[in-house]
């Protein structure tokens, strides 16, 4: 166990924003899960920019790492354009 007061806080902190990490990254997932399973094309077009930029903030805030965020984005937009 901690013996710092900083030390408690810390883990505090921790704990905390892991959760808050953990529930945007998991909504981040499940949208590109969501956008790969569409076998429309419009409608995957339509809902590629939401997705795009739900990533971008994340890799903005360090939630998850630009080159990741940059790869998904590259990868739905493969898919995307092999619908039709």
């Amino acid at each position: 166990m901690a013996n710092h007061k900083s030390s408690l806080k810390r883990i505090r902190q921790t704990k905390t924003r892991t959760l808050h990490n953990r529930y945007y990254a998991k909504t981040m997932r499940n949208a590109v899960r969501k956008l790969r399973a569409l076998t429309d094309k419009a409608e995957a077009e339509k809902m590629y920019p939401v997705v795009q930029k739900m990533l971008d903030k994340l890799a903005k805030n360090n939630i998850i790492h630009k080159n990741k965020a940059a790869n998904i984005k590259s990868g739905l937009a493969l898919h995307i354009n092999k619908l039709g």
